[in-house]
């Protein structure tokens, strides 16, 4: 028996060692399996928040909402409707190459000429042009072109709003130029910064960003929802525009709004508000286009010249007249929503 005993001990010991052994191993295993700490991942985004900034909008004035999914940094709010729209999914639109959609729901494209001014809508009592600017790349027989300014008249007035010229974009820095009756306004550089004419009350302008954002609304008349915005490395790889460093060519997205056109209404966009009115793009090819660039080809940004014209400059009591109408406001002329599940927007789909 003792020699049985004095046989086991030594096993038994050697048992222990080798049990310590393993567990100190699996502990070290275990350490090393230890779950690693993974950074966080990089979310989008958040969805801008707009505002309606148009007190003639009691109803909508000051109203908050967040962009839609489709264009989480990129709307407006439409103080119509009430609700946040996209900046270029709504007739009235004007974006990229320039994009339209018209009145009457149809998307075109109007390339025109670079360092030209074109009449985008001329009715009795209100004439806008639009500036282009643009580049010519290879053998294009055309000029990629984006809109740089606007000249708004308008019974005894005239607005300006354009885009500075730029090479490195920062969003934080504002580009928007503005003037009055050729004035320079001087807004502050904070969302809902509000400026009002001291000779035309019913006019007005306010920031909806804190830079490169403005709306701008004539009581009774129209209302321009104005982004100044560049073309971006991933645009001109996409499209083709060999932007370079030395200019971004910053342009302008638009959206406009009428309340008080007549059916004679005629321009680039104006003459897709006329009733019954058979649109002139061509729909028989892939991007439809819309010519016609002698029709709608002005001297100046303020020039009521081009052979489309239809404006009668009136006076002030013209616009005091308009002023008045401030209770009994039209409707806009076209209240269709529109929406695209395409990047390009061609297949516009819109409801009234």
């Amino acid at each position: 028996m003792a020699s049985s005993k004095s046989c086991c001990f030594p096993i038994f010991l050697y048992s222990l060692v080798l049990l310590s052994m393993g567990a100190t191993t699996s502990a070290q295993s275990l350490e090393v399996a230890a779950p690693l700490v993974r950074p966080p991942l990089s979310l989008p985004p958040g969805r801008r928040t707009v505002t309606c900034t148009l007190r003639q909008f009691p109803s909508c004035f000051q109203v908050r909402a967040r962009c839609p999914v489709g264009c989480p940094t990129s709307c407006f709010m439409d103080c119509t409707l009430c609700k946040p729209v996209c900046n270029c999914d709504r007739p009235g639109a004007v974006c990229q190459d320039p994009r339209f959609i018209g009145g009457d729901g149809i998307t075109f494209y109007f390339h025109g000429q670079r360092d030209r001014d074109f009449c985008l809508v001329t009715d009795r009592h209100l004439h806008i042009n639009a500036h282009f600017i643009g580049k010519r790349v290879g053998a294009n027989n055309r000029d990629f072109t984006w809109v740089q300014s606007l000249g708004v008249l308008f019974p005894g007035h005239h607005l300006f709003v354009g885009a500075r010229k730029t090479a490195a974009w920062d969003d934080a820095i504002d580009r928007l130029e503005l003037a009055f009756d050729g004035e320079p306004i001087k807004l502050p550089p904070a969302e809902g910064a509000e400026w009002h004419s001291q000779t035309a009350p019913h006019i007005s302008l306010t920031r909806t960003r804190d830079a490169n954002g403005v709306a701008v609304g004539v009581v009774a008349q129209f209302a321009i929802n104005a982004v100044v915005v560049p073309i971006t490395e991933e645009d001109s790889k996409r499209h083709g525009y060999n932007i370079t460093d030395e200019d971004c060519f910053a342009h302008l997205d638009l959206v406009f709004t009428f309340y008080n056109l007549t059916d004679d209404v005629h321009g680039i966009l104006g003459q897709t508000y006329r009733k019954n009115n058979p649109s002139r793009a061509r729909m028989d090819v892939a991007v439809p286009v819309l010519g016609g660039e002698k029709e709608f080809a002005t001297s100046g940004i303020f020039s009521t010249d081009c052979l489309a014209a239809r404006f009668q400059a009136g006076g002030a009591a013209a616009v005091e007249k308009m002023g008045k109408e401030h209770e009994n406001m039209g409707t806009p002329r076209t209240t269709m929503q529109c929406h695209s599940r395409r990047a390009s927007g061609y297949g516009m789909a819109c409801t009234r």
